[in-house]
This record gives C-alpha cells, structure tokens and sequence, in this order.
C-alpha cells in the first residue's frame, strides 16, 4: 500500500492517538525519533484496565495521569487537557478546551470542528452495539479489520489522509493504533501472527519476547506515523497508551486487570490554538 499523503491542518486542529497497550517502559526503550519530537515524555496511570473502559473515560477527558504533578495534562485532577463543563471539578489549573456535550467528540461536533476517527481493536468494531458508545459521535469513523486482526495502520492512514484532505475546516481526528496489542504484529514482521508470546494463563508465554517484539512494532509504528505528525505539526497532537500488559509479573500477563504494569503507560502531547 503506498504511503499516506496529507494536507497541512489548522493549528485548531487536534490529533489524538492510542497506541494500544503499549507499556511505558516499551517506549521508553524504542527509537521513536517522530513521537519522541512531540513533547516530554511522561510515566502516567491509565484510566482503565482495557480498551473500552480506557477509552470511555479519555473520552470524558480523563486521558492518563501522574498524580504527583502539578502541570494540566499531566495531571487531569489538577487540569485537564479536555474538560467537560458538566464533568465534575474544574482543577487547580485551567484546561486546555473546555467542552459541552455529551463527551470531547460531540463536543467538538459542537465547536464546529470535523470529527473524524479509527479504532483498530474489536472494541471499536461498529459490528457490535457495545462500539456504539467509542464511535457513534464522529462525523465519520472507519474500522478495517476483524477483530481478530489489530494491524491495520496502513489502511487507517490511507483512510485518514483522504478525509483531512477535504477542506481546510479545524478536525478532531483520533487515531487507535493496534500494532501494539497482542500479538504484537505488524505488516511484514518476520514472525507469524499466529504465534503470541502473551496469553493470559498460557503455558508457553516469553516475556524477553513479548518485549523485543513490541518494541519493534512501535519503531514501525513510528515511521509510519511521521508524516501524519509532521501534518498535525502547528497543532495539538496528545499521544498515549490506553493501558499496557503484564509479562508475567506476579505470574500474570496481558491485560484487563489492576496491575502496576497495565496501568503504567506513556503520555507526550503539544497544544497548539485553542481557540
């Protein structure tokens, strides 16, 4: 599939990306010359333990945060990088957009932006009623796959690149990355993707594995992602993991339970207009 070509967006716009349960210390170790340029990296505890609980609360503006902080965003008890006027306490510092409306998409449905969204992962399957609450409120959202199929970020750029090419009005566009779910695969890895190196309660599992193989899907991740960045450049780009997974700390692995591990997952992002 050729790469994907973009137009320049305003600098209203707002980019945000998940790379699915993606651990910090996955990115931290990875070559990532494109995501790293966004801004400081940040060690922060995700909302959810899973994709759909996660996300559902991103969507309410509360993205991971360091509770130790005291800067918006890092924090969102203290500022929140979306805030919601009907969604509890304001904080100590002011947030970034303050939104009305039922969650950030149709809130910025409401400020006029064009909203626009792709999910790699079964739960932002619009096959299912469960999706219904991840997708419902784009303008427009695209999933690829199957759900037993999360490496699609080639098609989901393609798919991207011709709707921000439309007109020069400010987008919302969210981007779920799933390359870095188990079993992270990625198009043309040499390894098949049959073959998970974490399953929960799984006799075979290898941790050295799990971790050498998800770092190698975020540096592909990464250079695909670089143009879209460099299009989003003048403008708010929040990248983050919704969770990650154990490799067998404790004697447990994947995800979709309270470990320090699931929890534990990178945030950067750069805030462009706000207004």
């Amino acid at each position: 599939m050729p790469n994907a070509v973009y137009s320049l967006q305003p600098s209203q716009s707002v980019l945000f990306i998940t790379l699915d349960s993606c651990r910090y210390d996955s990115f931290v170790s990875a070559s990532l010359p494109a995501l790293k340029s966004i801004g400081e990296l940040h060690r922060t505890m995700a909302p959810g333990n899973f994709t759909y609980s996660s996300h559902m609360a991103m969507f309410m503006g509360f993205t991971p945060g360091d509770a130790q902080s005291r800067e918006t965003g890092v924090n969102p008890k203290f500022g929140k990088i979306f805030r919601m006027s009907q969604g509890g306490i304001a904080g100590k510092g002011k947030e970034y957009f303050l939104l009305e409306g039922r969650n950030i998409v149709d809130g910025f449905n409401r400020k006029g932006f064009r909203t626009m969204g792709t999910g790699a992962v079964g739960w932002f399957n619009p096959a299912t009623e469960t999706a219904g609450n991840l997708f419902a409120d784009f303008h427009e959202f695209y999933y690829p796959g199957d759900p037993c199929v999360t490496w699609t970020l080639p098609q989901q750029l393609q798919w991207l690149s011709q709707k921000l090419d439309e007109d020069n009005t400010p987008v919302f566009a969210f981007l779920n990355i799933g390359e870095t779910h188990v079993p992270y695969y990625f198009e043309g890895a040499p390894w098949s993707p049959e073959d998970n190196p974490c399953i929960p309660f799984g006799e075979n599992n290898d941790a050295a594995e799990a971790r050498r193989r998800q770092i190698l899907a975020l540096e592909w991740v990464d250079d695909q992602l670089a143009p879209l960045l460099d299009a989003f450049a003048d403008a708010t780009v929040v990248v983050c993991a919704d969770h990650g997974d154990c490799w067998g700390e404790d004697g447990l692995w994947e995800h979709g339970i309270s470990h320090p591990k699931v929890l534990e997952v990178p945030l950067l992002f750069r805030i462009g207009a706000t207004e």
